[in-house]
C-alpha cells in the first residue's frame, strides 16, 4: 500500500477512539470536491457527523492548496485534525503552522512533491520518491480512496458499502485528465457501473433522465 498509510490510519483510529473532531480539506475543483464527498462519507460510517466537519476554500480570496484561512477555522472549531485531499505535498508553512497550533494533517495527494515533504503526521503520495506503490497515476480523490481502504481494514464496513463511492471516484478520474490506464481505468469502470444506479442525490440530479 502506500507510503504512510499505516501512520495515518492509525491517527485517524487514535482520533475516534479519544473523540477528537476531524475536518476533510479539499481543492475547490472537481477532483478535489469529490474528494471531500468521498472520505465524508466514508467517515461519516464510522464516527457520527458531530465529529465531522469540511472546509473548501474560497477560490477567489484563498487560492489553491491548503489555506491558513482553513486552518484557522479548524483550529477555532475544535478541529484536531484535517485531511487534506488533491493538496498539500508543497505546503510546508502551512503544515509548519497548524503544528504550533496543535493541529495535526494527514496528506492525501497526487502532485509532484518538491524538495522537502511536509512535516505532517502521514502524507500519502504515490508520486513521493520513496514511496513504493506501483501505481503512480491516482486522482487526488483516488489518494483518498486509498485512504479509506486502509481504514476499512480497522473498520470493516461491507465491501458494497465502500465500492458505492467510486461513483464520485469515477467523476474525478476523467475530470483530472489522469491516465485512464491501470488501476485507473479499473476504478474508473467500477465508477461508471455504480453511478448509473447511484444513491448520491446530488449526483442523481446532475444526471439527465
Amino acid at each position: 500500500h502506500l507510503l504512510d498509510m499505516d501512520a495515518a490510519a492509525e491517527r485517524v483510529a487514535s482520533a475516534i477512539i479519544a473523540g477528537e473532531t476531524l475536518a476533510v480539506f479539499g481543492d475547490y475543483d472537481v477532483d478535489g470536491t469529490t474528494a471531500v464527498a468521498l472520505m465524508y462519507l466514508y467517515l461519516s460510517k464510522i464516527v457520527e457527523k458531530k465529529y465531522l466537519g469540511f472546509y473548501i476554500p474560497d477560490r477567489n480570496s484563498e487560492g489553491y492548496g491548503i489555506s491558513t484561512e482553513g486552518i484557522d477555522f479548524a483550529n477555532e472549531n475544535g478541529f484536531s485534525l484535517i485531511i487534506a485531499l488533491d493538496c498539500g505535498i508543497k505546503a510546508l508553512d502551512k503544515i509548519d503552522y497548524a503544528k504550533q497550533l496543535g493541529v495535526d494533517f494527514i496528506i492525501c495527494d497526487h502532485h509532484l512533491p518538491g524538495e522537502q515533504i511536509p512535516e505532517a503526521v502521514a502524507v500519502l503520495d504515490p508520486k513521493r520518491n520513496d514511496c513504493r506503490y506501483p501505481f503512480k497515476e491516482l486522482s487526488g480523490c483516488g489518494v483518498g480512496f486509498k485512504l479509506c481502504q486502509g481504514l476499512n481494514t480497522i473498520y470493516k464496513i461491507p465491501d458494497a458499502e465502500l465500492y458505492e463511492l467510486t461513483d464520485l471516484l469515477a467523476i474525478s478520474i476523467a475530470a483530472d485528465i489522469v491516465s485512464m490506464t491501470g488501476e485507473n481505468r479499473v476504478l474508473a469502470k467500477m465508477g461508471l457501473k455504480t453511478l448509473r444506479k447511484t444513491r448520491n442525490l446530488g449526483l442523481r440530479l446532475l444526471i439527465p433522465e
